[in-house]
């Protein structure tokens, strides 16, 4: 169980870092979105109470249909007449599966593009481009809030995006994994504190906000630890993580946006939000290509640091009550 799990987690990293998303139209994410935006349109309600029962609805069922799936598959994997073949399978399909809950390559895909249209002086299709990465409103930035936003939406998605995922793996398996997407793809969507999605949203919201608690401390610390490796300023990573990790309005996305402006000794800002670090707030492409240097390397660790610990505790466990 436990080589196991690790190796799926192995195959999961290798996968994306080589290959990266499949097309949206076979990604269980885009899936999970259509099913979030089917169930939606019934949770709306003039009634608040009622309308925040549909948002649990949203989430439960979806969650359902994914655990379902997932169940089914495993007991046809199961049904495979010979043991090394079935386990065999299990670390391909489930190695292939969970890197659909998480995208190193295609967050550095999307920051890259954002660069490109900054390289050809078309700061719109920046913004634009942006716009795709990022809740808040684009469209009158100037160059420099463009590149902390990108800077920003690396930082958060190596949370969103990779840690989270990772973190509920080594505890629940895949459905750990793909709950997790679930509730981060429906706060994506529906997560709003907009008189349209305040209430049909809120538990999306509010789940997303719990899940990420540990997640993002951990990975703020992880962060600190590869801009230490990376010869970036871990000490000063460590000092903004603390003392502004909690500006923001989020109660977790803060943590992992201090520390990598720490560590890039810059300054991240959301114009009447936040200010995050000390250091210049003159940012360039030479900090981006440093930042997803720096997701990359907090990945590997925290599978090293975190999940594998996680998942060798909870199988000796899981080993000692059964004995």
């Amino acid at each position: 169980m436990i080589l196991e799990s690790i190796f799926i987690i192995g195959i999961a990293i290798l996968i994306d870092l080589t290959v990266g998303d499949p097309k949206n139209k076979y990604h269980p994410t885009a899936w999970m979105g259509r099913l979030i935006a089917i169930f939606t349109p019934a949770a709306k309600n003039q009634n608040s109470i009622i309308e925040k029962a549909g948002g649990i609805l949203i989430i439960t069922l979806t969650s359902i249909v994914v655990i379902s799936l997932l169940l089914i598959l495993d007991i046809g994997i199961s049904m495979i007449p010979y043991d090394y073949i079935s386990i065999i399978t299990s670390v391909i399909i489930g190695g292939l599966l969970l890197k659909t809950t998480f995208a190193i390559r295609g967050m550095e895909k999307h920051a890259y593009k954002v660069l490109e249209s900054l390289d050809q002086d078309n700061l719109e299709k920046a913004r634009t481009n942006l716009s795709m990465i990022v809740k808040r409103n684009t469209k009158n930035l100037d160059k420099n809030h463009v590149i902390s936003g990108v800077l920003e939406s690396i930082s958060e998605n190596t949370v969103d995006g990779i840690t989270g995922p990772l973190f509920y793996f080594a505890i629940f398996g895949l459905p750990g994994a793909f709950v997790y997407r679930v509730i981060n793809t429906a706060d994506s969507m529906i997560g709003y504190k907009t008189d349209l999605f305040k209430n049909v949203g809120w538990f999306a919201a509010t789940c997303d906000t719990i899940l990420n608690y540990i997640p993002s401390r951990l990975t703020g610390f992880i962060m600190i630890i590869s801009a230490a490796i990376l010869q970036n300023n871990w000490k000063e990573s460590y000092k903004i993580m603390i003392r502004d990790g909690k500006k923001t309005e989020s109660p977790n996305a803060g943590y992992p946006m201090a520390a990598l402006a720490g560590a890039l000794e810059t300054k991240f800002e959301k114009i009447n939000h936040y200010k995050l670090g000390d250091g210049e707030i003159t940012l360039t492409k030479k900090h981006v290509c440093s930042a997803i240097t720096l997701m990359k390397l907090t990945s590997i660790l925290f599978f090293g640091i975190v999940t594998i610990p996680i998942i060798t505790i909870l199988s000796l466990i899981g080993w000692w009550i059964h004995a």
